[in-house]
């Protein structure tokens, strides 16, 4: 199915956007070689389609993604159809950027904003994220600090990352909490567990916050396009990721051949109906595909055309319960 013109919006809490956005990472890193004229033509395809909500983040490059966008942006009148969503909190060592580390702090919250609205060339961010928690910084002394950027008109709006239900309450009881942004997809369905307490999806509904699921394709797998180990470059992220390696991609590829079976029966491609999933499990939320080529730009919105019924809502989860995918998300980092 082709994309329409005309897409459908979703609201995070108080925010409208187009019900599917744009991840925009891999233009710069992490999934092998980028062109920057098909970036741009990408980026271009997505806004002329209705697209109106993108994300990016300060450690995507590093910098160089939010400066991408930076350039873009200064077309006439993009920014005004913008909804602009960045990220701050994940620190890559000048000279060893593959060293991270995590801040929170709030002298870290002003001066990390203050970088990202000058690479981004605009003088407010719409969505302004924590992309990690900082175990050393209260999220009240954060939030806080965030909350000043709201104050001064830096920012719009405030957002989390991958921190559990609890987090989420006491964040949002010092600042309204537009957005969570977490991995959420097929064979990633952490913010339905529940088992050591309310689950990330439950607390979200209650408060009223709209959830962002990145990496809602399984950073490319639940595409069906991936047959080896051998098909990424020494330079891209998936090759360590564990799900990805040995026998766990064989299994995990098993998987997938039944999700290519469900999408033959629905007359669509296996992401659009992995996307359609994600958008049926409720009106909060908005997935961000990434991409970084126009064809499947085009192919990730037919998804919002696809409708799924209670049956294939059931055999797509008797197919791919939760935990059913082999293999951790990510290496266990180096001691």
């Amino acid at each position: 199915m082709t994309p329409s013109t005309d897409l459908p919006t979703r609201k995070l809490r108080d925010l409208s956007v187009s019900a599917l956005g744009l991840g925009c990472m891999g233009m710069s890193e992490f999934y092998g070689d980028t062109d920057e004229a098909e970036n741009i033509r990408t980026l271009n395809r997505a806004l002329d389609l209705g697209v109106t909500f993108f994300d990016t983040a300060d450690i995507y490059g590093p910098h160089t993604n939010e400066e991408l966008l930076g350039r873009w942006l200064t077309g006439k009148g993009k920014r005004d159809r913008v909804v602009l969503a960045t990220k701050f909190g994940i620190v890559r060592e000048p000279g060893y950027p593959m060293q991270r580390s995590l801040s929170g702090r709030p002298e870290y919250v002003r001066k990390s904003i203050e970088a990202s609205l000058k690479r981004l060339k605009t003088d407010h961010v719409d969505l302004y994220y924590l992309h990690r928690l900082d175990p050393e910084t209260p999220i009240e002394d954060t939030v806080g600090a965030m909350g000043e950027l709201v104050e001064r008109g830096l920012v719009r709006y405030l957002g989390l990352s991958e921190v559990n239900a609890e987090t989420l309450r006491r964040a949002d009881a010092i600042h309204p909490i537009t957005a969570l942004q977490s991995e959420y997809s097929l064979w990633t369905r952490d913010p339905e567990d529940s088992e050591s307490g309310e689950s990330v999806l439950a607390a979200c509904r209650d408060l009223g916050v709209g959830l962002v699921p990145y990496s809602p394709l399984g950073r490319g797998f639940l595409t069906g396009q991936l047959k080896s180990p051998d098909d990424f470059g020494p330079d891209d992220f998936r090759s360590t990721s564990p799900r990805f390696q040995g026998e766990n991609f064989q299994k995990n590829l098993d998987l997938v051949a039944e999700v290519q079976e469900m999408a033959r029966d629905k007359g669509c491609t296996p992401a659009q109906l992995a996307l359609a999933w994600v958008l049926a499990q409720g009106r909060n939320i908005v997935p961000i595909p990434g991409t970084k080529r126009v064809k499947y730009l085009e192919e990730n919105l037919g998804a919002l055309e696809i409708k799924l019924m209670p049956d294939d809502l059931a055999r797509i989860d008797a197919t791919f319960p939760p935990g059913v995918a082999t293999g951790g998300r990510y290496a266990q980092p180096r001691s």
